[in-house]
């Protein structure tokens, strides 16, 4: 969701409107205008403000004419939260703009402040919009319009990758952006952002199988919220969750032996032997095939099969983790 102009490309207009409530947006927005305004005049005055600093009165002081005729931005951050007088010497300036004064207001968008918005686009500001981007797909068009801004191209494959290894940050994902155009030739693909970010995901997914494996429900349900909040897709979280459940599953069935010759016969390292031998404690066949179907219930869930992916993940948690206890008379 890269910035849109939706009225006056003029950076130098007398006033932008930027909309909305995603901060790098906001801020690009701010950095567009006071660049250009310093490219024009590098001694431009930039002055960055709160509701609180624009008290009644003070805008008429700020937009007054300067001794030495010097270009002005004006910001006004958090603009619906102005009080009702500020806002009127706002929308008296909307009116009468002066020369040479870029007047940049911050505004999230809602029904709070929708007078001055109202105002702001009446007068014909030039609007910019800064939506908070809540769906995969939307992060998955931030990161293509990233890599298109910066002149380079990156496979479908490798956008997908990068957000399921970033998350829902939209200033790491531009960072990760910005570095991956500067170290890497050619086209980006998945491998390259593979090589880079994978990793990160996956360990959040692996700390909420582990926590669920070994029956700690609580501490689970905290860590699968926590990568939710961060961006992890829902599917490498049933993806570790299935594989936790099997590696208790092929270890309980398996003959008694050294971790080295039982990782050669399950197809495992022997750090992860010894990790989930101590996870099967509390474990019973039942309890394994109970949890599998918990989870392959969840990944119909998270793929399309559910209404709400968060509570098909929740669900599969809380069956693994009574799965675990099972063995132990714990419900």
């Amino acid at each position: 969701m890269a910035t849109r102009k939706t009225s006056s490309d003029d950076l130098l207009g007398p006033v932008t409107l930027a909309v909305g409530q995603e901060d790098l947006l906001l801020d690009r927005a701010v950095r567009e205008v006071v660049a250009a305004a310093r490219a024009a005049d590098a001694d431009t005055d930039v002055r960055d403000l709160t509701p609180d600093q624009l008290q009644p009165g003070s805008l008429a002081e700020l937009t007054s004419p300067s001794l030495f005729a010097e270009r002005k931005v004006l910001i006004v951050r958090n603009a619906q939260d102005l009080p009702a007088e500020s806002v009127k010497d706002v929308k008296g300036y909307l009116d009468a703009p002066v020369e040479d004064i870029t007047l940049v207001l911050l505004h999230a968008g809602g029904a709070k402040g929708k007078g001055l918005l109202d105002a702001a686009r009446k007068a014909g500001a030039r609007e910019v919009a800064c939506p908070k981007t809540t769906k995969p797909a939307e992060r998955l068009t931030f990161v293509r319009q990233e890599f298109r801004a910066l002149g380079r191209s990156a496979t479908p494959e490798a956008c997908q990758a990068l957000v399921d290894s970033i998350g829902s940050d939209l200033r790491e994902l531009a960072s990760a952006v910005t570095q991956l155009v500067a170290d890497v030739d050619g086209t980006i693909d998945e491998a390259v952002v593979g090589r880079y970010y994978t990793g990160r995901a996956e360990a959040s997914s692996f700390n909420v199988a582990d926590r669920a494996v070994e029956g700690r429900a609580a501490e689970a349900l905290e860590a699968l919220r926590w990568s939710l909040s961060t961006g992890v897709a829902p599917v490498l979280i049933t993806s570790a969750l299935a594989q936790g459940v099997r590696a208790i599953g092929k270890l309980s069935s398996a003959r008694g032996g050294r971790p080295a010759d039982l990782a050669r016969e399950l197809g495992m390292p022997p750090w992860k032997i010894d990790r989930v031998r101590q996870q099967m404690r509390g474990w019973t066949p039942d309890g394994v095939a109970m949890a599998l179907r918990a989870v392959a219930e969840a990944d119909a869930g998270v793929k399309g099969g559910g209404d709400d992916p968060e509570y098909a993940l929740e669900k599969a948690v809380v069956a693994v983790a009574r799965a675990a206890r099972a063995g132990r008379g714990g419900h």
